[in-house]
């Protein structure tokens, strides 16, 4: 097939997942606390399960849940500098570290344990130590997880990120966070996705806003490294990891990954102005809620509620863990 032929193709289901895109934006501006992306998700599974996304559409939605969800992430680094992460002074980086590793390895523990599928484990253990939809969306391509498992892991992230914005202001003074930077830390240390980190940390006032922006951004920064060590490490052959693939192992280090840490330099750089950075940022947040919305249209409610109550709960003790180490690291070095 030419190119011309290929991009008609690819058309109906592309402006599908635009219009989509456009009515997930419109309920994040009447409800700011409502994520674009979460928005544009569930909009998308909810016309998939309707059977309102006509066949001539898949083209377009499978170019979309891929290609664009990949160029998302390659433009999420533009947000992100390396003097931010200096900024934080290296024993807040270790904690951050620190924080990132025990989750992700204990919840890719406990997963199998609970008699969660592996894929799905590395998903919620992804989302829940990195920055969730996001996250869960990146490590997607590497861990070969299916439409279900993609869709189920970024709604409990979204549950517990949206818990979060209720319980952790409450839980302010009893676990001592009296300061604002320090709630914040904590905040940044512990949300998944920014939009929850941001609503979260702003009961604290700009100071815990501030905080919060750049601890959680220096977890994103990990989300690289975490996507290529996973990928070197499922060339391996694994028991219920890669049976999906075939014999085809993962790439080392896949190409949107180095995009990624590319653009980072870009806006360490200091080339690009605050203007071209806020419109990177609204493209960067236009592709991945369309990635969401194509993603979620393939999803069958049927078929995800046959994976059964297992995740919710690792779900939990994850994000259980994460606040608790979060916590303890914030006190330690302050």
């Amino acid at each position: 097939m030419n190119a011309p032929s290929r991009s008609l193709t690819i058309l109906p289901g592309f402006a599908l997942a635009l219009l989509v895109t456009f009515v997930g934006f419109q309920v994040h501006d009447r409800f700011d606390t409502v994520s674009p992306l979460v928005a544009s998700l569930v909009i998308g599974v909810v016309l998939g399960n309707l059977g309102a996304v006509p066949t001539v559409c898949t083209p377009g939605i499978k170019f979309t849940a891929k290609r664009v969800l990949r160029f998302g992430i390659v433009l999420l680094g533009t947000q992100l500098a390396v003097s931010q992460v200096i900024k934080l002074g290296g024993a807040e980086l270790l904690v951050v570290i620190a924080v990132v590793t025990l989750t992700f390895l204990g919840t890719m523990w406990l997963g199998p344990r609970l008699g969660v599928s592996r894929p799905l484990s590395l998903l919620v253990a992804t989302g829940f130590s990195i920055c969730g939809a996001s996250a869960v969306a990146a490590m997607e391509g590497v861990a070969e997880a299916d439409e279900e498992e993609v869709t189920y892991a970024i709604a409990l992230v979204t549950l517990c990120g949206s818990l979060a914005i209720v319980l952790l202001p409450t839980l302010r003074d009893i676990v001592g966070l009296d300061a604002p930077e320090l709630f914040g830390a904590w905040v940044g240390a512990s949300v998944h996705d920014v939009a929850q980190v941001i609503a979260t940390s702003s009961t604290g006032g700009d100071a815990s806003v501030h905080a919060a922006t750049v601890v959680k951004l220096s977890r994103v920064v990990l989300l690289a490294p975490l996507v290529a060590m996973v990928s070197i490490w499922l060339r391996t052959p694994r028991e219920g990891l890669t049976s999906r693939q075939g014999s085809k192992s993962p790439t080392i280090v896949p190409i949107f990954v180095l995009g990624f840490l590319a653009m980072i330099l870009v806006r360490t750089s200091g080339v690009l102005s605050d203007d071209v950075l806020s419109r990177l940022k609204t493209i960067e947040q236009w592709c991945l809620a369309c990635a969401l919305v194509s993603l979620g249209s393939e999803v069958r409610v049927r078929k995800l509620l046959r994976v059964g109550g297992r995740p919710l709960l690792l779900a939990l003790i994850s994000w259980g863990g994460i606040a608790g180490l979060s916590l303890v690291g914030v006190h330690l070095v302050n």
